[in-house]
């Protein structure tokens, strides 16, 4: 039979803010939220089928159960170390899967409720922790394959896994299309497709551009590119299992079902365009750090780098002079007066003999990036782009382009972000 691994959401912030509450003494507020999400899933059994499942009923609230007792103990220690906090929010996921399983056997499809735990074996990094494929593959073979052979339709929790020993572990934000990809690379399926609630990648956000149009098929390099400025359908790591079986990855809308979607593939059939899309992130702060005295000196850039991973701050692109006289670092606005504050204490006695000049902020700023396969080789992209944006007057405060030439990424001022993300939309889609 075909292959095809699906993928459902959870309600992870909600347990999240359950455990919070419980760690801080407000027993009662967690356990006012896991009775909520505990009836939201009973009567979505009951909607979904029109009448109450009393195997499911029993499952949904067992684990109701063990997740107030959980939530209960946390209340008295306060505490809520990562591995118990993975335990009470894989409740979103284990309460999901039997409500899907009943679902689909509501409607003639045979399918069997499983946990990923003791399936998908992960090392003990709660709350991030990273499947270990060998062990998951000799699992998956031997969980899985029968019952697919005999046309049942496993209903694996996602974001959830075990250790070898059992205890359970969670895959972090994404760890649902994580997991699917990780099943899906496994038993060698024919395809993943992620349902979430967009008819796939869209050639630019349709908030800034009307005349944006989804993409039928884009590379994994492009769909790297655009998850990263923005496109925040999927994120490429989540689905790189897949990626590195060759797996072709779907994109598809829950709400939309008929729609194409995008898929994403090694490779794409040339469809004549040059820049595919257009995407872009906001709400970002630009640092400069410049002077003369930079210039040639080793182990300059380190420094600045090293301050700012001590400060714990994702540096979103990076731009340095030929001449090495500055380096300008973009990144999250709310960061920017810290890292300065950082820099300058890290630089103090540059600054004092004038080797370094300045650290300026500029904020708020925005990064437009052009994505695109055709870029690679073709002549004159980046005029093109410069030429739309300054015939309208938006001014490129930065400028970054990969060797890949995949990818022209430009600092703007957040006011210009939208009007530059349609110029060069219009430019390259005409």
């Amino acid at each position: 039979m075909t292959r095809t691994v699906l993928k459902f959401g959870g309600t992870t912030d909600a347990l999240i803010g359950a455990a919070r509450a419980s760690e801080g003494g407000d027993a009662q507020s967690a356990q006012d939220t896991l009775q909520a999400l505990s009836a939201a899933h009973r009567n979505l059994i009951a909607d979904a089928l029109g009448f109450e499942s009393a195997d499911v009923l029993k499952e949904i609230a067992d684990l109701t159960e063990r997740t107030d007792a959980l939530l209960q103990s946390v209340a008295i220690l306060r505490e809520c170390t990562p591995r118990t906090l993975d335990a009470i929010v894989s409740y979103g996921e284990r309460v999901s899967a039997p409500v899907v399983a009943a679902v689909l056997e509501h409607k003639g499809t045979k399918a069997e409720a499983l946990s990923a735990e003791g399936l998908i074996i992960t090392d003990d990094a709660f709350g991030h922790a990273n499947p270990i494929l060998e062990e998951t593959r000799a699992r998956a073979s031997k969980e899985l394959d029968s019952r697919l052979d005999y046309g049942v339709v496993p209903v694996v929790t996602g974001f959830i896994g075990s250790t070898a020993d059992g205890v359970t572990t969670t895959l972090g934000r994404g760890g649902s299309d994580y997991s699917a990809a990780v099943l899906a690379a496994v038993t060698n399926a024919n395809e993943l497709r992620i349902y979430t609630d967009v008819s796939g990648l869209m050639s630019a956000d349709p908030r800034f551009v009307k005349s944006a149009k989804p993409l039928a098929t884009i590379s994994y390099a492009e769909a790297a590119e655009l998850s990263y400025f923005g496109a925040k359908v999927i994120h490429p790591r989540t689905v790189l299992p897949a990626v590195e079986a060759g797996i072709p990855v779907r994109i598809l809308n829950t709400f939309a079902p008929s729609d194409a979607g995008t898929t994403i593939t090694h490779d794409t059939s040339q469809d004549g365009s040059v820049v595919k899309a257009t995407t872009s992130l906001g709400g970002l702060g630009l640092i400069t750090v410049q002077g003369a005295g930079m210039s040639g000196v080793p182990g300059f850039a380190a420094r600045v780098f090293d301050t700012t991973a001590a400060e714990r701050v994702s540096v979103m692109m990076i731009s340095q002079s030929s001449s090495e006289n500055s380096i300008c670092l973009v990144v999250p606005d709310d960061a920017t007066e810290r890292l300065k504050a950082s820099l300058e204490r890290m630089f103090n006695a540059e600054l004092r003999r004038h080797d370094v000049e300045k650290i300026d902020v500029e904020r708020p700023v925005a990064i437009v990036a052009a994505v695109g396969e055709g870029m690679r080789g073709t002549p004159g992209v980046a005029a093109r782009v410069f030429s739309a944006l300054g015939k309208a007057g938006v001014n490129v405060v930065a400028i970054a382009q990969g060797s890949s030439e995949l990818n022209i990424s430009l600092v703007v001022l957040e006011k210009d972000r939208e009007k530059a993300v349609r110029l060069i939309h219009e430019e390259f889609h005409r």
